[in-house]
């Protein structure tokens, strides 16, 4: 069964922070966020009158405690060369580069900052923003500024298939067959809660044979038949369902889950068990903790999903941490849990 975001229907007044990967360096200088401050937004969030205004609360939140210049918008679209973007506001001086949108948006700055030393944040304007709520940032995005100027860098290493970073989670199976099908929807009736829903019931019924794969974790390999393979890097999205593997994720490893189910039965039963939070390792499906993950389809290309975003790409799907780490701005809040 996916963990769709669809399903999350969730909405937590107060943030709640869950455990973040080791830090793979000594700890980082007691130094604050520092300036000059790049935000990075999704060019859609211009054409959206409340998130225009959130930017605009969060760039005057940056500049007061920065000073005048020394905050600057940035606007990219996804067919754009994030990498070119991400090189000139570093040559342009900043010291920290603001992902503002959701996760998708979050994923895509991140991808580009992998190894540089000035400092990764995110602020939450999409609809689930599964990592800011995981750091416990608050959901209004001018808030969660205020809480990021006073937060420390913290050096983590992030998760990739075949060489695309991921902050939450990638997958094989019937969670990005979900994502395709919700796009069609929205398409045609528009970005509503009840549309992504309904894509979640249009893909199981639809749905008509597990996945054969062959799976190597960490030099161990086994065969599985399976509707969902799920590899997570946010203990946070793994606690909204009820799930095992926050100690995974702490661990510097994936929390792999290997959904159980032959039928489109199955599906139904284990969605609603996501729902209630009474999935059952062993029962609805199989958990794993792996630091490098292996894993071959049958068909020559599968489709995967990597926070949010898909992509149908040819076997083997080589999930591994990546070599060079990430620099996070992580709250007070979060601190204690790494």
């Amino acid at each position: 069964m996916s963990l769709d975001q669809s399903l999350d229907t969730s909405h937590d007044s107060q943030p709640s922070s869950q455990p973040v990967p080791e830090s793979v360096t000594d700890p980082a200088p007691a130094s604050r966020a520092e300036g000059p401050f790049a935000v990075i937004a999704n060019a859609k969030s211009g054409t959206n009158a409340r998130d225009q205004q959130a930017i605009d609360r969060v760039m005057a939140v940056l500049e007061d405690a920065a000073g005048a210049g020394e905050a600057r918008l940035y606007r990219w679209s996804p067919d754009q060369d994030m990498g070119a973007l991400v090189d000139s506001v570093i040559a342009d001086g900043a010291r920290t580069v603001i992902a503002a949108g959701g996760d998708g948006t979050a994923m895509a700055v991140a991808g580009q900052m992998v190894g540089r030393e000035a400092a990764f944040a995110v602020l939450p304007l999409g609809t689930f923003n599964y990592f800011t709520r995981g750091l416990g940032l608050p959901e209004e995005p001018d808030e969660a500024a205020r809480v990021l100027l006073d937060a420390r860098p913290h050096a983590i290493r992030v998760g990739q298939v075949n060489g695309r970073v991921f902050l939450n989670n990638a997958s094989l199976g019937i969670y990005p067959a979900v994502l395709k099908e919700r796009e069609t929807v929205y398409k045609r009736w528009g970005r509503r809660r009840i549309m992504a829903h309904w894509s979640v019931a249009r893909t199981f019924w639809q749905f008509q044979h597990p996945m054969h794969l062959t799976i190597e974790a960490d030099g161990e390999t086994f065969t599985r038949r399976t509707p969902l393979l799920f590899v997570s890097r946010s203990a946070y999205q793994l606690e909204r369902f009820g799930l095992e593997g926050d100690s995974a994720i702490s661990d510097d490893k994936f929390a792999v889950l290997i959904g159980r189910g032959e039928s489109r039965a199955d599906l139904f039963r284990i969605a609603f068990r996501l729902v209630t939070r009474t999935a059952q390792r062993g029962r609805d499906y199989d958990f794993l903790a792996a630091g490098k993950l292996l894993v071959h389809t049958k068909r020559d290309r599968t489709l995967v999903a990597f926070d949010g975003e898909k992509s149908r790409d040819p076997s083997p799907f080589d999930f591994c941490m990546c070599d060079a780490p990430l620099t996070i701005l992580l709250p007070e809040t979060a601190k204690g849990d790494t």
